[in-house]
């Protein structure tokens, strides 16, 4: 079953009986990136009561009601996720309390609503899993393959040199058996391939 992922962040902002709650969607690719833009969020809103949070990026899942009653924040947040089929995707709420107290329930509904608001008639697009390919060339035909790489749209991720140049190429797992095929095609059968790191 295909997941997905947001192609921009969204934002939206609730106002629950003077609290106020800024929703964020962010794309991430993993849990590292999120907890970059988790920082980030906290330098934006310095005076923010909570930031509650949950992450779905392939199998690197979180969240934290961060300081709120336990299960009122970072559980709904993660349920609204998860209903949109979601991956690779950090929402946070920045919550600032503005003195009428909700209630365990009355939260659950206010983190609820803020992240769905954010995610309303969100664009969706497919999240296809990367990987990396080795290619092992002569010197002769590394431009061509640089070339090549630019135009495929993929990433070179790494390169070494020895008697041969070895490309490290970032591209979607679906995508490395034709490139095996193009590459040979390119450096006339001269391309050599170690397994995907």
């Amino acid at each position: 079953m295909p997941t997905f992922t947001l192609p921009s962040s969204l934002e939206a902002e609730l106002e629950i009986r003077k609290s106020r709650f800024i929703a964020y969607a962010i794309p991430v690719a993993d849990r590292d990136a999120a907890m970059e833009e988790l920082r980030r969020l906290r330098e934006l809103h310095p005076t923010a009561t909570h930031v509650c949070w949950a992450l779905l990026a392939g199998g690197q899942s979180g969240m934290s009601d961060d300081g709120e009653p336990s299960g009122t924040a970072g559980r709904p947040i993660l349920e609204v996720l998860r209903h949109h089929d979601l991956d690779g995707v950090l929402a946070a709420v920045v919550r600032y309390y503005g003195g009428v107290k909700l209630g365990a329930g009355g939260l659950v509904r206010a983190y609820t609503d803020a992240i769905a608001t954010a995610l309303q008639d969100a664009p969706r697009v497919e999240r296809i899993p990367l990987a990396l390919l080795s290619v092992e060339i002569g010197y002769p035909d590394e431009a061509r393959v640089r070339r090549w790489i630019e135009q495929e749209g993929f990433v070179l991720d790494a390169s070494a040199y020895g008697m041969s140049v070895v490309l490290t190429v970032q591209m979607p797992v679906n995508a490395v058996d034709v490139s095996r095929d193009a590459l040979r095609d390119i450096t006339q059968g001269r391309a050599g391939f170690f397994d995907d790191v």
